[in-house]
């Protein structure tokens, strides 16, 4: 959508606020509730979020009679992350969006079927043999007594191939084996006197819960980091 001149604003917010004038929205942007872009030549420029923005103030001030301080700081919330509530309007914490990476409680009770050979996990991962036996010694994969593959095996196959694109070796990747058993050692310590299918779900949703503690923190680092 193209930017809107203020006359075009007051034009748009017009059917829901009959009262509002050019005079109005000048003065909502002088007490800095809202920041349009300025031409080289000066004239003011609306994108449709500097309009949502607005109407937020003007209903704020029609239905919930705000001053503009307060006004002011639900902005801020806004600006931060926080998110209307409804007719309330005072800005609430979001629900975070689940991480499609960490799989839920319910996919980590299913049982996983597939079985690999060593020569179909190397192929399925785009790795050579000698890569996965560095894998193997690395305690990065972990066959079963028959020395097949399961879908975990796959699936830390396919990320060390990725990670190989970027240098990244298997003798670099001891720390994520080493994190990984701690994990699993902290969920058989919480879940470990359950026995039987309550047991079974315990364990999946406390390791449903450690996985999306783990990214969280991984991603929170690389955020505070950049």
């Amino acid at each position: 959508m193209r930017p809107l001149t203020i006359g075009a604003v007051v034009t748009a917010l017009a059917e829901e606020f009959p009262d509002v004038t050019v005079s109005k929205v000048r003065f909502l942007e002088a007490e800095g509730l809202v920041t349009p872009e300025r031409t080289g030549s000066g004239y003011r420029r609306y994108a449709p979020a500097d309009v949502e923005r607005l109407r937020y103030v003007l209903r704020a001030q029609r239905d919930l009679f705000w001053p503009l301080r307060v006004i002011k700081d639900s902005l801020a919330a806004i600006d931060r992350g926080l998110v209307p509530a409804g007719a309330e309007l005072r800005p609430v914490v979001p629900e975070p969006a689940p991480d499609p990476e960490v799989p839920d409680a319910a996919a980590l009770l299913e049982e996983a079927a597939l079985r690999l050979t060593r020569a179909e996990l190397a192929t399925a991962a785009g790795l050579d043999d000698t890569a996965v036996a560095d894998l193997l010694d690395h305690g990065l994969l972990r066959p079963d007594a028959d020395g097949l593959h399961g879908a975990d095996d796959l699936r830390a196959a396919r990320a060390a191939a990725g990670l190989a694109r970027y240098g990244v070796q298997a003798r670099h990747l001891r720390g994520a084996r080493t994190a990984a058993d701690r994990e699993v050692g902290l969920v058989e310590q919480v879940t470990g006197t359950l026995r039987g299918a309550d047991g079974r779900r315990a364990a999946a949703e406390v390791t449903h819960l450690v996985l999306a503690l783990h990214a969280a923190l991984v991603r929170g680092g690389l955020a505070a980091g950049g």
